[in-house]
């Protein structure tokens, strides 16, 4: 019955494929207007940083390079639709291999413990490295050179935190939820509703950014329509989960990563050959481009600094033309380093390993491959703003977004054309892969939460055979994945970007400060689980709708009523008859239509930000520890002390975990 299923989905998936690939794309190319809007993947995004920034360019000091001719990127329709087809077919395959080995709770929930550690730390660098991270940081990288680098660390290093504090306790001390970490010296049904609650909030704002961003990435790339592109997604996320479970996720993840790290690589070493392998001779190029002499000039002008020829290249490779908020990066930080140890999906891979050195090994694993990845990227963001200049590179998407498939084509074309298409179908597959991969993660997580935590414990009680509780976790991924598709179908014309923030937030205010404490605090009990959770996520939450992450049409119509006036200086200034270029039209046309809502306000009803920083992290983190800690002190529980010891001694050794489970 199972394989049966498989069967369905497949052929529901190959079907949309199918219709996709017969329609005409109504506009194969990526225009600077609409490949913005691709931004929405995730609030690390540079377009959604750089889409509050001034849209015009104030004249430089320097000379400006003559304009090149006007790029685009075309992806061929026929080639990536193809290469889809393949990752399509190769996945499925790994589900029906998939299904037919899912037959318990355990199975279905953490692989049957059976994943060795080599392959989870695969499978957590695939969970982690999405498609935002590959396009969108090498993207920021080739507009603003070191800043973007830097802003890519947090991702890394919230990974020591992963190591260091939650990876072998966890897996020891729970079994497949976060509710079963939190509910082992607490009592368990409120425990388990808070922690589902949490659990389904993160993984919400997280999958509603993933589908967005994929159903406009495929509309931008190869002219897939949105909602066509949405209800493919979900399909095949759905068909994933709930017939493959863990194992199936844990797989496509697992290719995902390969697939990835092979692209850039590949693409790495084709920048360095450019270079002819000389990393010398590659910074210089890029200090002494005129091109990003130019377009450095042009940022530092905008906070008043005159930087020329030299000085200005240099400046490339130097820190502030980005990060210029030190505070809010602070935050930001915060939230990334500790919101990766309390997200529900990376949590739930630890209890996919046999044993605690398994989980230590795949965190090590996972680090090592994320951390080259990061180094890869910055090659690409640097290699772009050098072969591409950051002007190019700009006309297809102010935020820097296509950088990386622009050099795929361009670099691939140089070999011979048909390899440009075949490269940048590719990369435009990976990119697809890892948000499949990605949102399979989140929905399998949901799931777990409401049926096993929900279901199975507070509705049931805990008595549920192996039978009731698989088909309980089936029916329930299958009614997340519908929820998310609808829920990205809904979301096509909202600004989701800070969504990937918010979940980070949420999930180091309100999951991390109870796992820790949970772990470590003998006297912690019920009151400081519900407390840290509520609280925690209600602050980071609501920090969130009053910060300038939300659109504010005042503070919009004053930056437009700036642009009007210098559009209409540069036109004054140009010689009778002459016409602002495109890229000014629009702004000056874009401008006009903002500044008619000057007299509105954002959904909470304000006319600017009560916070001012982006992400709440730097507040709601330590709020949610001392929500936490008042709890436990306000509601003391005898039966939560005694039975730290126990506890403890199962974090540390393992005892009482159950066994993988042979296949």
């Amino acid at each position: 019955m199972t394989f049966k299923r498989i069967i369905i989905a497949s052929s529901l998936a190959l079907s949309i494929a199918a219709a996709a690939f017969a329609e005409e794309p109504k506009n194969a190319s990526v225009t600077s207007a609409v490949a913005t809007a691709a931004t929405a993947t995730t609030t690390t995004s540079p377009a959604t940083i750089s889409g509050a920034e001034t849209k015009f360019e104030t004249p430089a000091a320097v000379t400006t390079p003559a304009p090149a001719k006007k790029r685009e990127l075309k992806a061929n329709k026929a080639i990536t639709l193809t290469m889809f087809a393949l990752i399509i077919g190769i996945t499925m395959s790994v589900v029906v291999w998939a299904a037919r080995q899912t037959k318990s709770a355990a199975d279905f929930y953490a692989a049957g413990g059976g994943i060795t550690g080599t392959q989870n730390g695969w499978a957590i660098a695939g969970d982690y490295m999405s498609a935002a991270s590959f396009l969108g940081i090498s993207g920021l990288i080739s507009l603003y050179g070191y800043d973007g680098f830097m802003y890519s660390v947090g991702w890394l290093v919230a990974y020591i935190t992963v190591l260091l504090i939650v990876a072998e306790p966890c897996r020891n001390a729970g079994k497949y939820t976060l509710g079963d970490i939190l509910s082992f010296r607490t009592d368990p049904k409120p425990v388990r509703a808070v922690a589902a609650i949490s659990t389904v909030a993160v993984s919400t704002f997280y999958l509603t950014a993933q589908m967005v961003g994929a159903g406009k990435l495929m509309a931008l790339l190869i002219g897939v329509p949105y909602k066509t592109a949405i209800v493919g997604v979900g399909i095949l996320m759905v068909g994933y989960v709930v017939f493959g479970g863990m194992t199936a996720t844990t797989w496509v993840q697992i290719i995902k990563a390969g697939l990835l790290m092979s692209g850039a690589t590949l693409l790495s070493v084709l920048v360095l050959a450019k270079a002819g392998f000389n990393p010398i001779a590659f910074f210089d190029s890029i200090v002494n481009s005129l091109e990003i002499q130019d377009h450095v000039s042009k940022l530092a002008l905008k906070d008043g600094v005159t930087l020329n020829g030299i000085e200005a290249g240099q400046r490339f490779l130097e820190p502030g033309l980005f990060l210029k908020k030190p505070l809010d990066q602070i935050s930001l930080g915060m939230a990334l380093v500790l919101g990766t140890a309390g997200m529900p999906h990376i949590l739930m891979r630890f209890f996919t390993v046999p044993t605690a050195q398994a989980a230590r090994k795949s965190v090590i694993i996972a680090m090592f491959i994320i951390g080259g990845f990061y180094v890869l990227t910055t090659l690409l963001g640097f290699g772009a703003a050098v072969n591409l200049t950051p002007q190019g590179i700009m006309q297809v998407d102010k935020g820097g977004n296509m950088a990386t498939l622009i050099l795929a084509q361009q670099l691939g074309a140089d070999i011979a054309p048909i390899f440009g298409d075949l490269f940048l179908a590719f990369l435009c597959s990976v990119a697809f892969a890892t948000i499949l991969a990605v949102v399979s993660g989140l929905v399998l997580a949901a799931s777990a939460a409401i049926a096993h935590d929900i279901y199975v414990n507070v509705i049931k009680d805990g008595h549920a055979d192996q039978h009731e509780q698989v088909k309980a976790a089936r029916i329930t991924s299958l009614v997340v994945g519908i929820v998310g598709i609808v829920i990205g179908l809904m979301a096509e014309k909202a600004n989701v970007a800070h969504l990937v923030a918010l979940a980070f937030a949420v999930a180091a205010s309100g999951n991390l400060p109870v796992v820790v404490l949970s772990l470590f605090w003998r006297k912690f009990n019920t009151g400081g689980v519900i407390g840290g959770i509520v609280v925690g996520t209600i602050a980071s939450i609501g920090l969130v709708m009053v910060s300038p992450n939300m659109t504010y049409p005042k503070v919009v119509a004053e930056g437009a009523e700036k642009i009007i006036v210098a559009m209409e200086t540069k036109q004054a200034a140009l010689p009778a008859g002459a016409q602002l270029d495109e890229n000014d039209a629009k702004a000056l046309a874009k401008a006009k239509v903002d500044v008619l809502g000057k007299d509105g306000t954002s959904m909470m009803g304000l006319t600017k930000p009560l916070f001012k920083l982006k992400n709440p992290g730097i507040i709601s983190i330590p709020l949610g520890f001392i929500a936490a800690i008042l709890g436990t002190l306000m509601f003391p529980n005898r039966r939560a002390e005694e039975m730290f010891d126990e506890i403890y001694v199962r974090q540390n050794t393992g005892i009482g975990m159950a066994k993988a489970i042979d296949h």
